[in-house]
């Protein structure tokens, strides 16, 4: 297989893989943008993060979460990290219990 090099690759493959859905960070919630479902830190799972650099500078980070909720919605999730993070959704992530945070298991 060949390996992935940026975001858009990481994105494809687990769209690919069924992560479909997409979240927006809401009062202390991750809202589905389909069903407008509102889910909380411990309801969601982390099951991969990966860290991206911006190859122009540096300082454009982000990260991206491979989630799944507690009812089986899977999808992703792209939040900067640094000095141009989104502190709600930084907030958010951080909220998630730590047994909840599988993101060093194989998917």
């Amino acid at each position: 297989m060949e390996q992935e090099r940026n975001e858009l690759d990481y994105i494809e493959k687990y769209q690919a893989r069924g992560y479909t859905s997409n979240f927006r960070c809401e009062n202390n919630s991750l809202i589905e943008l389909k069903t407008k479902k509102a889910y909380k830190p411990e309801q969601v799972i982390i099951k991969r993060e990966h860290r991206f650099e911006g190859l122009s500078n540096p300082s454009d980070m982000s990260i991206l979460y491979v989630i799944e909720t507690e009812d089986g919605m899977k999808g992703l999730v792209t939040a900067n990290y640094g000095s141009n993070s989104d502190t709600e959704l930084d907030e958010f992530f951080k909220n998630i219990p730590k047994e909840n945070d599988q993101s060093n298991e194989d998917i």
